[in-house]
């Protein structure tokens, strides 16, 4: 009976400390955007329209403290976290964050900071995401079975009516997006089990079995205009806005904690110092792609010189949080006021 009362007072103790912080500890919210454009389809939930975006900027602008990553960072290291500060990043590096994000940020004159993944820069080829969209998703035709080796295994799937997708099934199924608890049909079936198996291979391996799906499917590796990542010279424009800073994002976009620790260096410093030779300046903020890591993954982060760095982990920033595993929540393309609705809710972590 003593031993349960115990629990009980430690449960409301608890819930006490938790009801104060939210109540009276300052927090920042670090969001967490990746494109911004309008698209026919966007499976994987990464675009934001421009019109939406404009929104909010707006509603940033007027509610919150807009504060840059580094400025964010100062503060959590000096112990002045400002309450309600509000950061704007972009992971991948899509040349839209120039063409359409770079020019609503400067016209509302809120900062941001955009991860680039440096072994994209001028890539004719998609994101290996964005190929799996257009080789899958997109109108085509599919051998049946469709079989790829992978390494030494080889994964089989049935394709059956769905090896010849039309034009009329695409436009039918562009909304269909992989938070959906239900595949609208074989063709969004395959994508989501394609990405599953996918995702967690090495560059190498990855990149080969998309090679094998482009010459099942008939289909040369130039990418789509809509979806082409920045080009070094573009970087460089956008990193001469003084509202926006350039950070890495690994070489590969890898899931870091699979890999080797030596690998895991490599992805880290080389895209650190293929965008400081691109653009002359240190590059100090980091993003791990998918969010992954473990703690070597942070500890050769923070080896190679980066000032801070951020994770997918959906919460508010604390003042004691760790600057190299700073969370951020993604945003989604919301009107201004399912935005607004959706920052009060985060705020009150």
């Amino acid at each position: 009976m003593l031993q349960q009362a115990r629990t009980i007072g430690m449960r409301r103790v608890r819930r006490s400390a938790r009801r104060w912080r939210r109540t009276f500890t300052s927090r920042a919210l670090i969001l967490m955007y990746h494109r911004v454009a309008n698209l026919p389809s966007d499976p994987q939930l990464l675009c934001v329209t421009p019109e939406h975006f404009a929104e909010h900027l707006e509603i940033l602008r007027r509610d919150y403290q807009p504060l840059s990553l580094l400025g964010l960072a100062k503060a959590l290291g000096e112990g002045t976290l400002p309450n309600r500060a509000v950061v704007v990043t972009f992971d991948d590096g899509y040349a839209d964050n120039l063409e359409n994000a770079a020019p609503v940020l400067r016209r509302q004159g809120i900062p941001a900071t955009v991860f680039v993944t440096s072994g994209a820069l001028g890539r004719h080829e998609e994101f290996w995401w964005d190929e799996l969209d257009r080789l899958i998703l997109q109108p085509g035709v599919l051998p049946d079975p469709l079989e790829l080796r992978i390494g030494e295994r080889v994964c089989r799937w049935e394709t059956g009516p769905s090896a010849t997708y039309t034009v009329d099934d695409a436009r039918l199924h562009r909304d269909w997006h992989v938070e959906q608890p239900v595949d609208l049909g074989p063709r969004q079936h395959l994508y989501r089990s394609l990405y599953d198996v996918l995702q967690p291979l090495p560059a190498e391996p990855r990149s080969c079995a998309i090679e094998q799906l482009r010459t099942l499917a008939g289909v040369d590796s130039a990418g789509r205009s809509t979806h082409r990542t920045m080009t070094a010279a573009e970087v460089v424009r956008l990193s001469q806005d003084e509202l926006i800073e350039v950070g890495a994002h690994t070489v590969t976009h890898p899931l870091l904690a699979t890999l080797s620790v030596a690998t895991q260096r490599g992805e880290i410093e080389q895209s650190k110092s293929c965008l400081e030779d691109i653009l002359g300046k240190p590059v100090v903020s980091f993003s791990y792609p998918h969010g992954s890591r473990g703690a070597e993954t942070v500890a050769l982060v923070r080896a190679a010189g980066f000032t801070c760095a951020g994770s997918s982990d959906p919460d508010p920033v604390w003042p004691d949080a760790d600057p190299y595993q700073l969370p951020r929540v993604v945003v989604r393309d919301w009107d201004g006021d399912m935005f607004a609705r959706q920052m009060k809710e985060w705020m009150r972590g």
